[in-house]
């Protein structure tokens, strides 16, 4: 009976160190031996998990079988009751009880008090009943001239996926909606002068071991953040973006950002969700600026009100 004890004490402690040798094993590598994050990400099937928890979970992060089970049939009613299925990209969401993993609770940090004036100012330009003067009186949601990187990355009900291309030194992710291409340069050079200023910012790129590191500044402060498509809260000057990308196995990407902007927010936060591999994704067209009828429809709607 001792050398029995023995020995299953020894496999308890020594399991572990075998799961991750084989976890490992299952993670495909490109030729020259960095971690293959190559292929389609989409987020559709993760948009059923909602972005802030819901205070009656209070620091729980996972719901239970029972839960669960509940929120995927509400995703098939309302995949069924669709016709036609119009949001194909729905499924089965993890157990996550909010995207939010940081604060504990699960909810966005309170905001400053520039935070809140630029949000308020956002929603004026949100309102339907806004007379906007001219189309840069608008959102880059409303225009369809981005999403920037949180409103692309995070899940949405359609165009949501992620296509990731590696080459040696660099990595490149290509969203679906608006067609939005980083090039993330691997090499550990110096970010682009603070005097440039983009939409999408500037990304630089490195290997923590098996996960990749994304670090983003040098954004306008024109995006949104809050929304699951960029028409959120804005965001400013002053935000920074670490991501993190890692294979849990060879069909699952954790992904997570971190999320510092503190002229908007009084503390970071963070969002962390996986993601699934799906080699039959088809990343259509984004036709935006071609089916864009409501910026023609919201001066035209101002011109009459004017009138």
């Amino acid at each position: 009976m001792p050398f029995r004890r023995a020995a299953l004490a020894l496999l308890i402690l020594v399991a572990p160190f075998f799961a991750r040798d084989a976890a490992t094993q299952t993670r495909p590598r490109t030729p020259w031996g960095d971690p293959d994050l190559q292929g389609v990400w989409p987020g559709g099937p993760v948009f059923a998990v909602p972005f802030e928890r819901d205070p009656e979970f209070g620091t729980r992060a996972i719901l239970s079988a029972e839960e669960a089970a509940r929120r995927n049939a509400e995703v098939d009613a309302q995949s069924s009751f669709v016709t036609g299925n119009f949001f194909p990209e729905l499924g089965h969401a993890p157990p996550l009880t909010s995207l939010i993993s940081d604060p504990e609770n699960g909810r966005l940090p309170p905001m400053t008090d520039e935070g809140v004036r630029r949000a308020a100012a956002w929603q004026v330009i949100a309102d339907p009943e806004y007379a906007a003067f001219g189309p840069e009186d608008l959102r880059p949601y409303d225009r369809c001239i981005t999403r920037g990187v949180l409103g692309s990355a995070f899940p949405n009900s359609y165009s949501s996926g992620m296509d990731i291309f590696q080459s040696p030194g660099f990595v490149v992710i290509r969203y679906e909606m608006i067609h939005e291409t980083r090039i993330i340069p691997l090499d550990r050079r110096p970010h682009v002068s603070p005097a440039i200023r983009l939409y999408l910012g500037d990304s630089r790129g490195w290997w923590e071991g098996d996960t990749l590191v994304v670090e983003t500044t040098n954004f306008n402060g024109l995006t949104g953040s809050y929304a699951r498509n960029g028409d959120g809260n804005p965001t400013s000057t002053s935000l920074r973006l670490i991501e993190r990308f890692r294979l849990q196995d060879a069909k699952t990407l954790s992904y997570q950002v971190r999320v510092e902007d503190p002229q908007t927010w009084v503390r970071s936060w963070t969002v962390t969700f996986p993601l699934t591999r799906d080699d039959k994704y088809v990343v259509y067209e984004y036709a935006c600026h071609e089916g864009n009828y409501a910026i023609q429809n919201i001066l035209s709607a101002a011109r009459a009100k004017e009138k």
